[in-house]
């Protein structure tokens, strides 16, 4: 992902001062969209399972899972040490095996301390991940409207899956549902079908939904 943030040619700042409809040609804009688009689709991707990590470890059961790992951990060192046992004939006595035991649960007890501590750091990284995604949405909205909004609302009415067959299948489905979502939000723009509710879904189910409703979703213009 950072690789394709240094390399771009226009930086976030040039895109929000510059007049692009004058300064770059078409092609330009949509490989620059085009770039910003997987930028954000990783992001959003990230920031999923960040926020499906945070659930697992510290949401309303996370107490329940913490309890069932720790119990794991003992289950996995005790079968390693029967397995060095039986191959390496390495035979410990009661007290290093209770030693050993004793521990694992200070390394458990002390994880466990530091709870809070690790929410937060999780906390900021998805807070850092929501307004990165924010950021790049907002630059592909400017990108897109002197590319990718004039071309559908010339070529309006149309399905998605003829604007995707138009763009040769550049853009991930739910990245152009997104961005037409701005223009539906400025009136701009009409959709024939409900909007699905995609919001809550990963990035990569949203795609799978939107093309099985692709050829139904028609967007018209108002301009």
């Amino acid at each position: 992902m950072s690789s394709v943030l240094n390399n771009d040619d226009l930086i976030a700042k040039d895109i929000k001062n510059k007049n692009l409809n004058t300064d770059l040609k078409s092609a330009d804009l949509y490989q620059l969209l085009k770039e910003r688009e997987q930028c954000w689709w990783q992001v959003k991707e990230q920031l999923i399972e960040r926020q499906e990590k945070k659930v697992f470890w510290f949401g309303e059961n996370s107490l329940i899972m913490w309890l069932v790992w720790q119990l794991v951990g003992y289950v996995v060192v005790a079968m390693a040490l029967m397995l060095l046992n039986n191959m390496l004939n390495i035979s410990l006595t009661s007290w290093q095996y209770i030693s050993l035991f004793v521990l694992q649960s200070i390394l458990y007890i002390s994880a466990f301390a530091a709870k809070g501590r690790l929410e937060n750091k999780l906390q900021r990284k998805i807070d850092k991940d929501e307004l990165m995604s924010e950021e790049m949405l907002n630059e592909m909205v400017i990108l897109a409207e002197d590319s990718l909004y004039p071309d559908v609302h010339a070529k309006a009415p149309i399905s998605l899956a003829q604007l995707d067959d138009y763009l040769k299948g550049q853009f991930h489905l739910a990245s152009l549902q997104c961005l037409l979502q701005k223009e539906i939000s400025a009136g701009r723009l009409i959709m024939t079908q409900t909007a699905l509710e995609l919001g809550v879904l990963p990035p990569d189910l949203a795609d799978a939904e939107l093309h099985e409703h692709a050829d139904n979703i028609i967007y018209k213009s108002t301009l």
